[in-house]
């Protein structure tokens, strides 16, 4: 590390004593908590009153929801089992209690004084949007430590347009997402502390630890995190032991208490990498420890030893993670069935790598990408002309890291967009010092415009969009006719299973959601990776000619059958096997083996009730 240090922000410098509103703006919870009740305010309106249903559009928003209403209905704390998904015995979900209990705690309250549905729906409102203070919390102190006064406000602004034009914190987006990115912007605060105080470690340590334990998604993440430290302790030595042993202890404690808190005792011996298991908890608490260890012991000796101890310490790590939980070392979905892979999961947005994003929407790549390419390149630029080394190194680290997540699946791209923000800011008020230095300069004056919209993702995404619109008017088309949209997954859509004996229903993984939310009917598919069994059955289904198709509804106790001739999926497998029932379905050739059932009015699905055919 460079002996150049991150600019200290003292609480004498940053927070004397000065009169009015000019005194407030330079505090920093006044200035937070302005940003995040103004920015909550402006997303509540203008979401809530746009908004057709109360619980986001993902359709791990309706699934947090229905794991939400069995915990509510007496489904215990350490019961994950979703025993309407799949086949006979339900899906074990990898999904924690820790976002459940707050979400439910909501409903519960709200329903002390209003009906059951209005209770969800304040809930599910108040639950995202309350998120927004930590994370612009986090934001704010990050862009203070890097950037004083001016970094925490630009901080501020550009995490506030990141919010707004995202979906995280949206109204009924209770997935866990928002909370993740709160985690993952207090880590990065955190070790951004100039004094390297130990309580910003242990919230580091604890931040790290929460973010395993609520989804596997940050895990390369809270890796990068503890290599920063561990190479920041063996570069500082004593400098840094306090910050490595209060990291260290907090990682390894939390993670224990996370651990025995939400794990099923049944389940302590079991190996999974999508959630907080034996294989995350046994790496992270080694590791908190033998840091720890090495901090107490080893900070006072020469900087070759410290780094050999340190090479020791990710020996023992990367040994107990070949012993423990040898499979995480790779990609958490390879036992996925290749047939699931080539069907389901390169259908799913979120799951594209760039290569794929750029065949499929080449114009959105710049909203995914760019800002956090853009902030790569500043740190490497910064760290070349050795500016605040130690600072733009732990960003580019952190950054770097982030971003080539995103590359393999552009989910990550949230990540790095918000990490990007940080770089951003301190090149911004660079540039806003050069040119109002020289207010005759209009080249600084454009420099700085560009860069501002060049850190905004959004301002990539309405560039994209209307490059894409430009290069469609290039293309003579012929005038389509309007057509009419028919939902398959809304409650009127679902009308017809109303009435009917509670059973198990075989319909599109995008379907499931839906019924499970809207019914008390059992699904035999919904998009998520542990439920194999129940997702190839429904897909053998589709494919099979009719006759065959019979003996996997019979053999799985489907009662009812969904066709959803409008269904991406439906589509692909009648185009797939022209042969296979929903191609013949889709023509109009209904087996005997399947009744119709009235079909609810501008619905795009039909229902069909299963009657086994006589022996």
């Amino acid at each position: 590390m460079n002996a150049v240090q991150p600019i200290a922000i003292s609480s004498s410098a940053t927070d004397a004593p000065q009169g009015g509103i000019r005194g407030l703006l330079t505090r920093l919870w006044p200035v937070v908590i302005t940003y995040s009740v103004v920015l909550a305010a402006i997303i509540i309106v203008t979401r809530v009153a746009s908004a057709t249903d109360y619980v986001g559009p993902d359709n791990d928003d309706g699934m947090r929801l229905v794991e939400v209403r069995d915990f509510l209905a007496g489904q215990g704390w350490f019961d994950l089992m979703q025993y309407r998904l799949g086949l006979d015995g339900g899906t074990l979900m990898h999904w924690s209690r820790l976002i459940d209990l707050p979400i439910a705690s909501l409903i519960w309250f709200f329903g002390l004084f209003a009906p059951h549905e209005t209770a969800e729906a304040l809930a599910l409102a108040v639950w995202p949007v309350s998120l927004v203070l930590p994370a612009m919390l986090a934001m704010a102190v990050a862009g203070r430590r890097i950037g004083d006064i001016p970094g925490m406000h630009i901080s501020l602004v550009l995490t506030g347009l990141a919010i707004y034009t995202g979906n995280r914190f949206a109204p009924g987006a209770i997935d866990h997402h928002n909370a993740q990115l709160a985690l993952v912007a207090t880590m990065t605060a955190m070790l951004l502390d100039p004094k390297r105080r130990g309580w910003n470690y242990a919230v580091a340590g604890v931040a790290a630890a929460v973010a395993i334990a609520i989804g596997a998604e940050t895990t390369p993440f809270v890796a990068a995190v503890c290599l920063t430290i561990a190479l920041l302790w063996a570069w500082e030595g004593q400098d840094f032991a306090v910050a490595a042993q209060s990291f260290g202890l907090a990682l390894a404690v939390a993670i224990s208490i996370l651990f025995f808190a939400t794990v099923p005792p049944r389940l302590y011996s079991m190996v999974t990498c999508d959630n907080l298991s034996l294989g995350y908890y046994s790496l992270a608490a080694i590791g908190g420890g033998l840091l720890l260890f090495s901090a107490v012991f080893a900070s006072q000796l020469a900087r070759p030893i410290r780094f050999a101890a340190l090479a020791v310490v990710g020996a023992g790590v990367l040994g107990s993670a070949a012993v423990i939980a040898p499979q995480c070392l790779s990609d958490p979905l390879a036992s996925l069935d290749p047939m699931l892979v080539e069907l389901w999961l390169r259908n799913i947005s979120e799951a594209k790598s760039v290569f794929a994003l750029a065949r499929s929407e080449p114009f959105d790549i710049g909203a995914f990408y760019a800002a956090g390419l853009f902030g790569i390149a500043v740190c490497v630029f910064r760290i070349t002309r050795r500016d605040r080394v130690q600072i733009h190194l732990i960003l580019f680290f952190l950054l770097a890291v982030s971003w080539a997540i995103a590359l393999v699946q552009v989910r990550g791209a949230t990540f790095s967009n918000l990490l990007s923000i940080l770089p951003l800011a301190l090149l911004i008020i660079d540039i806003r010092r050069i040119s109002n230095s020289d207010s005759e300069n209009v080249a600084a004056a454009f420099v700085y415009v560009v860069t501002v919209l060049a850190s905004v993702p959004a301002a990539w995404a309405v560039g994209g969009g209307l490059l894409s619109l430009e290069m469609e008017n290039d293309v003579p088309k012929k005038p389509a006719e309007p057509v009419k949209e028919h939902s398959c997954a809304s409650k009127q859509a679902l009308a017809p299973l109303d009435g009917l004996p509670v059973g198990l229903v075989s319909v599109p993984s995008e379907m499931g959601v839906s019924i499970l939310r809207f019914t008390q009917n059992r699904v035999l598919s919904a998009p998520y990776h542990r439920n194999q069994g129940g997702m190839l059955t429904e897909l053998h289904i589709g494919m099979a000619e009719p006759q065959e198709a019979e003996a996997f509804l019979k053999g799985a106790g489907v009662t009812t059958l969904a066709f959803c001739p409008d269904d991406p999926q439906t589509r692909q497998l009648a185009k797939l096997k022209p042969d296979g029932l929903y191609a013949q379905l889709g023509k109009g050739n209904i087996p005997p083996y399947l009744v119709p059932l009235p079909k609810a009015a501008d619905a795009g699905v039909q229902f069909f009730r299963y009657r086994p055919a006589a022996n």
